[in-house]
């Protein structure tokens, strides 16, 4: 299936590829896959229960939490029935359109995720340099505003995305790189001139990721410089560990996402299971680990998800 008449859009089907070089194993990693989407579900899933169900979660930090436990949860299902149904059923057909559905929510929950993890990080400058005023800041309003800003955001970020995609033709092999649609990995296959939907993608990814990550270390600048002002070791010592889960949170997300950048434009060489596992990774690991990170590291939502667990738990 290497070649094919040039056809409309809508009438397309795209084969999605499991872990190539790696078929043999494909029940073995799809256990492993199946554990990891059963962990992300399932502990995002407690957290967004505990805060909504906890009165004494109800504060900016953890509807901010809130936020990014939702986008999780996006990521993972938006992947989660073409990766298990190839490692399982071998079901690697995908039409055009599910594709260009799939490959929206990918990017808009990829998008809206980079976004909360900025918002998070000003919440922790506010909370640390100017305490007193922490709630009248960020009112339950100013959080609404913001989760509507987010969400348009990456709504209006991935709309031409879409519109540039339908305009292409593919008249050549109709065979994905990986086991979910990647923008990068569709455009590829067209015979349509991709000049635009390349130019548009990589200025998506600079104003959002990129400008993201910018003030991201600008709003930590800002909070050592404010910490570093602080004359007590101990109330220092006591500001930086209000950051460290959002740390790890900010980790999670830009590493595997490098990674994917560098092995798509420097990995040629690389064993093709290589592609496939990073890029799964890639949306895969802060799913499973944020829940993780901030139920070990935040003790408020440690308490909190015992308590659901187990109503009658005394706290520790």
């Amino acid at each position: 299936m290497s070649t094919f008449q040039n056809t409309t859009s809508s009438s397309i089907i795209f084969l999605l590829t499991g872990v190539l070089g790696l078929e043999a194993f494909h029940t073995w990693i799809s256990i492993l896959f199946c554990c990891l989407y059963v962990t992300a579900l399932s502990g995002n899933s407690l957290i967004l229960f505990a805060i909504v169900t906890q009165p004494s979660l109800h504060e900016p930090v953890y509807y901010f939490l809130s936020m990014l436990s939702t986008t999780d949860l996006g990521l993972s299902i938006s992947t989660l029935v073409t990766v298990l149904g190839i490692l399982w059923f071998n079901a690697r057909e995908i039409s055009f359109n599910a594709c260009l559905s799939q490959m929206f929510f990918i990017q808009l929950f990829t998008v809206m995720e980079s976004s909360v993890v900025l918002a998070m990080a000003f919440d922790r400058f506010v909370a640390i340099s100017n305490p007193l005023r922490y709630a009248s800041i960020l009112t339950d309003l100013k959080i609404a505003q913001i989760g509507v800003a987010i969400i348009t955001r990456g709504t209006l970020v991935q709309i031409p995305i879409q519109v540039l995609l339908k305009r292409l033709s593919f008249c050549h092999s109709h065979v994905l790189h990986h086991s979910y649609c990647f923008h990068p990995d569709v455009m590829k296959l067209s015979c349509t001139d991709t000049r635009i939907n390349s130019a548009f993608g990589l200025t998506a990814l600079i104003t959002t990721a990129g400008v993201d990550s910018i003030f991201i270390l600008l709003s930590y600048c800002l909070i050592i410089k404010t910490v570093l002002s602080i004359a007590s070791p101990e109330e220092r010592k006591k500001a930086f560990s209000t950051c460290i889960s959002h740390i790890g949170a900010v980790a999670i997300f830009y590493i595997p996402l490098i990674s994917l950048s560098f092995v798509h434009r420097f990995g040629q060489r690389a064993p093709p299971y290589v592609h496939t596992l990073i890029a799964n990774a890639y949306l895969l690991i802060p799913p499973v680990m944020n829940p993780i990170i901030y139920s070990v590291k935040t003790k408020q939502i440690r308490r909190a998800v015992l308590k659901v667990l187990h109503p009658g738990a005394t706290k520790n």
